[in-house]
Parts: C-alpha cells; sequence; structure tokens
C-alpha cells in the first residue's frame, strides 16, 4: 500500500511540507497497521502454544482426585519460572495392591531441562510402584530410569563433551521421598535427600522419623542393601505433610527463612487437621512472606487418613473397623 501509494498518488510526487507530511501519516498508518496485525498474530500463536503446554504440564504432573483408597488428599505447587506451571518438583499418589504408594521429588534447578527428568521419574514410578512388591524394588527402578535419561540428555546436549563424567548434565541429581501406607495405617519409607515429612494431628505437629537418609538419586549409586524405614502408624484423622525444599528455604526481603513448623502448628492449633484447610494456610503465609514470588519451585502433598470413617445419608460420622 505504501508503495503504491509513492508511485501512483500525485500529491506523493511533490516535495511541499504538505505533501511531505501527508506522505508520513500514510507510511505511520501502514506501519502501525502491520505492526498491529503482527502483534494479533503472535499472541494467538501464544495462546496456542500456552494451552498446548498447559495440556500437556497437566498430563505430566496430573492433578490429584481428593480421595484415594482412604486418604484424604491435597496438592499443589508453584512453579518459580514466570509463565511455566510446573517446575522441577514431582508428586505422585497410587493406590496399589501393596498399599498406597507416595512420591515426592525435587529436581535440581528449574526449567525444561528439569521438566523433562520429572518425567522421566514419574513416568518410572507409576509402572514400577504396581509391579514391585518392595519399595526398595521401585527406589532402584527411579534409579535406573534417572540414570538412562541423564545418558540420553547428555548425548543430546553436548555430544562433544567427551566422557560423561565431564558432561554438565552428569551433575544432575533428584531427591527422592517414597512412602508406602498400607491399609492398617502402617507407614514406610525410603528418602534420598529429601525434606522430612511432617505429621500433623490437632494441636500436634512433628517430623516423621524412622527412615536413615540416603544420597538423592544421581551422583553416587545406591547401597546394595536398602533398609526401609518404619515410622509407625498413621492413625485415623492424623495427616502426612510432604513438601519440597523450596517451602523452607523461601525467604523474605530481609533473608528471613519461612516459618514452616509455626504455620503448621497454627493450621491445626484448634481445629481438625483438613489437607485443603493447611494447604491454604501455608500457600497464603509464604507468598505473603516471598511477597507473591517464591525463589525456587515450591510443591505440597497432604495426605489424611480418613479409613475409618463413613459419612452417613445425614451427614453424621459414625466409624467402623476395615480390616
Amino acid at each position: 500500500m505504501a508503495i503504491t501509494y509513492k508511485m501512483t498518488c500525485p500529491l506523493a510526487q511533490r516535495d511541499g511540507l504538505e505533501a511531505r507530511v501527508v506522505t508520513s501519516a500514510v507510511f505511520l498508518a501502514v506501519g502501525t497497521g502491520l505492526i498491529l496485525h503482527v502483534r494479533r498474530a503472535l499472541l494467538r500463536e501464544l495462546r496456542q502454544i500456552r494451552k498446548v503446554a498447559g495440556a500437556a504440564q497437566s498430563v505430566l504432573l496430573r492433578p490429584l482426585p481428593p480421595r484415594i483408597d482412604g486418604l484424604s488428599i491435597a496438592a499443589a505447587q508453584l512453579s518459580a519460572d514466570h509463565g511455566a506451571n510446573i517446575g522441577g518438583d514431582l508428586y505422585e499418589v497410587i493406590a496399589t495392591e501393596h498399599g498406597v504408594r507416595v512420591v515426592m521429588g525435587d529436581v535440581r534447578g528449574h526449567g525444561l531441562g528439569a521438566i523433562a527428568t520429572v518425567a522421566a521419574v514419574l513416568g518410572s514410578f507409576r509402572e514400577a510402584v504396581h509391579d514391585e512388591p518392595e519399595l526398595a524394588c521401585v527406589l532402584r527402578r527411579l534409579e535406573r530410569a534417572l540414570a538412562r535419561h541423564l545418558r540420553e540428555r547428555a548425548r543430546a546436549e553436548h555430544p562433544s563433551a567427551g566422557p560423561e563424567s565431564d558432561s554438565p548434565v552428569a551433575e544432575e541429581f533428584v531427591t527422592v521421598l517414597l512412602l508406602e501406607i498400607r491399609r492398617d495405617g502402617e507407614v514406610y519409607a525410603l528418602n534420598c535427600g529429601h525434606p522430612a515429612p511432617y505429621r500433623l494431628g490437632t494441636g500436634r505437629v512433628e517430623p516423621l522419623t524412622g527412615a536413615e537418609p540416603l544420597p538423592p538419586l544421581g551422583p553416587f549409586p545406591l547401597p546394595a542393601e536398602l533398609a526401609v524405614g518404619r515410622c509407625g502408624r498413621l492413625l485415623p484423622g492424623e495427616a502426612l505433610f510432604l513438601h519440597t525444599d523450596g517451602v523452607e528455604d523461601a525467604r523474605d526481603p530481609h533473608g528471613r527463612f519461612f516459618p514452616l513448623p509455626a504455620t503448621l502448628a497454627e493450621a491445626v492449633r484448634t481445629q481438625t487437621v483438613s489437607p485443603q484447610a493447611v494447604l491454604r494456610a501455608v500457600f497464603t503465609r509464604l507468598l505473603r512472606h516471598t511477597g507473591g514470588r517464591p525463589a525456587d519451585d515450591v510443591a505440597v502433598l497432604i495426605l489424611r487418613n480418613d479409613r475409618s470413617r463413613v459419612q452417613t445419608q445425614q451427614g453424621c460420622t459414625v466409624a467402623r473397623q476395615i480390616g
């Protein structure tokens, strides 16, 4: 349009001030229209990309149902990358014939590389929990899957890096917490460098003990013998609070760490433990503490034992024994 105007319009052939003003206005209008058209096209493409990415991420870190095999569940995560739905944190809860099995993990770093590692670990966990009768065997499956993924990633990202130990990918690691909650409420755990969970009761917050810590997956091989820690029984009404280190390591503008135990104690001080209420309390105070944007990925998972409670049609709670 601008070229046609310049070549054919008599006014455009003149050298006077009026002609120059009109010509400048024509070129400005054409340029503005072109910029607006490109902007609309880019916005449509960006919306489509976000839609596809959101669908892929929801499959990778799929939303958990509110109840699984008698356990009430609440979970949420927050990525440190602006515009991303997920980061380097992972969690999953699956009911199996061996009990409800849970994984909570944290991949070193965040971004696309961390998301690929999350996919490898979660994919292996979702298969292994059904195939392996022992929790230790599940952990070994995760270790093999992670090692395979890191080898393939090193070859793809650094084909000329030489030995695998010289590749930057060789320094990647994942902290992992595996739990198995059996039908009688007994809890068993394997912990590879992950923050210890908390046991919550009305007016009570205490660390879950019993699992000897192991190194994170990746840098060092697992020991030949894996001792699964027995953590006691999760009684009806009690809950487990699992989290990644982005929660306790979050700092305010003055450099003070987030007071997680005090926040949990306040959330369960005078009322029955509610997974959703605890989740809201932690995230509300965490976002306020960090000014709305934590510096690291954050993930929280809460499981409450409701197996001895059955709701009647009138909404009253009665108890029953599950064998």
